[in-house]
């Protein structure tokens, strides 16, 4: 019997272990959104470089001109190329969303990690001060504080990182809560662990994996307000490219020059899509009741 269970093959045997980059390449709808998330982070990164034209200069003898083989998805009211300006775009719309993404995950993820460690009066107060931040619709919140501080991309992220705090403090205020009194923080403290030890070495790694998945459907999200605060003429302004300020500017000739909304308004919709399939990808694979 032992010679038998010596010769069995290994590859019969299951893995113990798999990395989250395998589990979510297999995973059906994580490989998409990896591929897609993958190729718009590149285009933001190398897309300004690799434009056919300069995303800003106007030539007004091709002005609203259909895609060509000159020009690939056609030129916009003033003569600009828009393949080169949905590549060029790519690095602000997605820009926006990461920074502002990181930003109130830091800043929220901090609030909430000491709220919930800390407890008593200084949670309830806390907490009450993330309720009154989320009773202000998200859009609503960013418009007024455009208001206050003027359009552009500086407050774009800014107000996008404001909607985004209380939102990841309750998130991770919600994780610390129910594990702070775990065993092996009781075990950790019993041992003379200091506070920043429990909550830095003992507690944050417990709640990374929902605050990692959050922060990827967050990305998209975000993209969604930036744009929609460019497409209000509230955010980045011209000439810069951004994907919801071209669609601001293609409103104007749906009849006429339709092409102009399509090239920005499909990124807008593949980057977002991209960010949430990765996002529930993320969210199966780092679950340890799930099997992907």
């Amino acid at each position: 019997m032992a010679e038998a269970v010596t010769r069995t093959p290994a590859s019969t045997v299951p893995p113990q272990r798999r990395s989250v980059l395998v589990r979510l390449v297999r995973h059906p709808s994580g490989s998409i959104g990896l591929v897609l998330s993958v190729l718009f982070v590149a285009m933001a990164i190398i897309g300004p470089h690799v434009t056919p034209y300069d995303p800003n200069r106007q030539n007004f003898l091709v002005l609203n001109q259909p895609p060509s083989a000159e020009h690939w998805l056609g030129t916009d009211q003033f003569g600009r190329d828009t393949f080169s300006r949905v590549l060029a775009g790519a690095r602000t719309s997605i820009g926006i969303g990461v920074a502002a993404t990181v930003l109130g995950l830091l800043v929220g993820g901090a609030w909430g990690l000491w709220s919930g460690y800390a407890g008593r009066w200084f949670d309830a107060l806390s907490m009450r001060l993330v309720d009154v931040l989320l009773a202000f619709p998200g859009l609503l919140l960013a418009i007024g504080l455009i208001a206050i501080t003027g359009p552009g991309v500086g407050p774009v992220i800014v107000a996008s990182t404001v909607f985004g705090v209380p939102i990841f403090a309750r998130l991770v205020r919600g994780s610390v809560l129910a594990s702070k009194e775990r065993v092996f923080i009781e075990a950790a403290r019993g041992l003379g662990a200091g506070h920043a030890r429990l909550m830095l070495a003992h507690l944050l790694p417990n709640v990374i994996a929902p605050v990692v998945v959050y922060a990827t459907l967050r990305i998209g999200v975000t993209m969604l307000v930036a744009a929609g605060l460019s497409f209000l003429g509230l955010g980045v302004q011209p000439p810069t490219a951004e994907w919801g300020s071209m669609l601001s500017d293609a409103q104007l000739f749906l009849r006429l020059d339709p092409w102009m909304a399509f090239a920005p308004g499909l990124a807008i919709t593949l980057a977002v899509l991209g960010f949430n399939l990765l996002g529930d990808g993320l969210r199966d694979v780092l679950d340890p009741t799930v099997r992907t």
